[in-house]
């Protein structure tokens, strides 16, 4: 597969997906600035984590209107696969690409550690080839992660299978205290009703590497290729 991905100005984790996707997963990837009006012919485009544009206003709120993120629109609204980490998931938020929207930690305070997470569903290219009782510990590293709908949309989210992950605890129990930022029903990661864009908090690419200790990520990328390839 061909992989794009994609760098605003203070985005911090580009580097980090693109060496799990060549390095690990052996994939073409590039490079795609945010003011390019080209998605250069790549299959799947990601959209990574960090501070784009210093996340004034809102995270995610700028980036938005960035030149590349039309041509992602259009790319995503004709069934092209795009997945936001972290801060992409916020970008994707903000551009109505995904449901929802995500708010200050109920802490106040920026989150930098590992917590639990297991997957909602295998009824999604993300999710397809994990263990749904499986608790997976994945970094996470936001100030502004807690998910939030309005009533109307978490029942349409639930009710259609778009949930992707729960945050948990070690043992896969979803529980009060397992919510690190207070996300409505423990919710970390949705896809849109066509299932072909995906946001996810907690990064996976950070836990993907024998030499870091944990490749609990590396299950999702694994996911991505069974079934894009199949």
């Amino acid at each position: 597969m061909k992989f794009g991905v994609v760098i605003f100005p203070g985005s911090n984790c580009d580097e980090d997906i693109i060496y799990v996707l060549d390095q690990i997963m052996g994939q073409e990837v590039v490079r795609l600035w945010h003011k390019e009006h080209s998605l250069h012919g790549v299959d799947f485009v990601v959209l990574p984590g960090g501070f784009s544009f210093g996340d004034y206003l809102r995270s995610g709120a700028i980036a938005k209107y960035s030149p590349l993120m039309q041509e992602i629109i259009q790319f995503a609204n004709r069934g092209g696969y795009v997945f936001g980490i972290c801060n992409g998931f916020q970008i994707l938020a903000e551009a109505g690409l995904v449901p929802g929207a995500l708010l200050h930690n109920t802490s106040r305070k920026f989150i930098c550690r590992n917590i639990y997470m297991k997957p909602a569903t295998n009824n999604s290219l993300i999710t397809s080839m994990l263990d749904p009782a499986k608790a997976l510990k994945i970094p996470i590293a936001h100030g502004e992660g807690n998910y939030f709908a309005d009533g109307d949309t978490i029942k349409k989210i639930q009710d259609n299978d778009q949930v992707l992950f729960h945050y948990c605890d070690e043992n896969g129990n979803v529980t009060e205290s397992s919510n690190p930022n207070g996300s409505l029903n423990n919710i970390a990661g949705v896809c849109n009703i066509k299932r072909n864009v995906f946001g996810l908090m907690p990064h996976p690419e950070r836990a993907a590497d024998s030499i870091l200790g944990n490749q609990d990520g590396l299950g999702i990328f694994e996911s991505i290729l069974n079934i894009a390839t199949a």
